[in-house]
């Protein structure tokens, strides 16, 4: 288990090293242009484009250029050119308000993902099972957005029953907090546990097919614990795989539509209002901050995947 370790850490440095050298190449190399100019942005005067063109290198060579961006973005140096603020400084300010919606979101779609898929998989033939089926394709072809809005408007500013929208510290009131986080956490989650279950209950069906889950009925186990020791642990791992991938992409401002129909100021918001504003610098962090949390994560899954399936470790970077 050690050696595997050691596998992927090594290999997640080295992705996320060829991550960086992509995403400078995106926004400093690849467009046409003096990238000092797009930094500058709408309003740009001689001098701004000169003190930038000097501060970030663009004079001189491009393994210069390449090593001050990364500086500047893993140290937190970033100026925001629209507004003058610290780009660190909001990615964090943001950070908690998108990590709450994502937790909350992952917990629920995996859940309810779970029982739903197991339950579809199990009934699967009859009206019940058809039935769970055709809500996860319902979930699945809903837009994030469009559900979103019908939430805070018909839940929140009619019936008053949910905020309509903003965000309230953890640590300032708990229950405050979770109190304006359901109507997001349940429109994100949606989408997510349509797709999870759909993927689950193909998962489940074809483990209970295997020989190992005859043999472990023949052994006169329980059905209940056949289901959650044989079948569900070993129709977990294309789950896990996806969870992994949609937690670290949550996490790195994938829920852009979902903050900003609940004005929750996260980081997925601050990225929208950049690019609105064609505000390099922040867009540049919240890229590489969702790459780096993409990869981290796809790590963590992969021990899992060795946790849930021992083979997995013998020879797997």
């Amino acid at each position: 288990m050690l050696s595997f370790l050691v596998r992927r850490l090594a290999a997640m440095v080295l992705v996320l090293f060829a991550i960086s050298v992509l995403t400078f190449s995106i926004f400093n190399v690849i467009p046409n242009g003096e990238p000092e100019n797009r930094m500058a942005g709408r309003t740009q005067t001689p001098a701004q484009v000169e003190a930038i063109r000097r501060e970030w290198g663009f004079d001189r060579g491009m393994v210069v250029q390449y090593a001050t961006t990364m500086r500047k973005v893993f140290t937190g140096d970033l100026i925001s050119y629209y507004n003058g603020s610290r780009v660190g400084e909001e990615i964090l300010r943001g950070l908690p308000r998108t990590f709450s919606l994502a937790v909350g979101a992952a917990l629920l779609w995996m859940a309810l993902a779970v029982a739903l898929g197991l339950y579809s998989a199990v009934r699967s033939g009859r009206l019940s099972g058809w039935l769970t089926g055709a809500l996860a394709v319902i979930g699945i072809s809903m837009p994030v957005f469009w559900v979103g809005a019908l939430m805070n408007h018909y839940l929140g500013f009619e019936a008053g029953l949910f905020p309509n929208g903003g965000y309230v510290p953890l640590t300032e009131d708990p229950l405050a907090w979770a109190h304006h986080l359901i109507l997001p956490w349940t429109a994100l989650s949606i989408l997510f546990i349509g797709v999870y279950s759909r993927v689950l209950r193909s998962s489940v069906m074809d483990t209970m097919s295997e020989d190992y889950v005859r043999t472990a009925r023949a052994k006169g186990l329980s059905e209940g614990r056949v289901l959650v020791r044989h079948v569900l642990r070993n129709s977990l791992i294309p789950i896990v795989s996806l969870w992994g991938l949609d937690f670290g992409a949550v996490l790195g401002g994938g829920a852009i539509l979902t903050e900003t129909v609940f004005d929750l100021q996260g980081v997925g918001q601050y990225a929208a209002e950049s690019i609105d504003q064609l505000d390099v610098p922040p867009v540049l962090a919240v890229t590489m901050l969702g790459a780096f949390f993409i990869v981290v994560l796809n790590t963590v899954v992969d021990v899992l995947y060795a946790v849930l399936d021992p083979r997995i470790r013998i020879g797997r970077l």
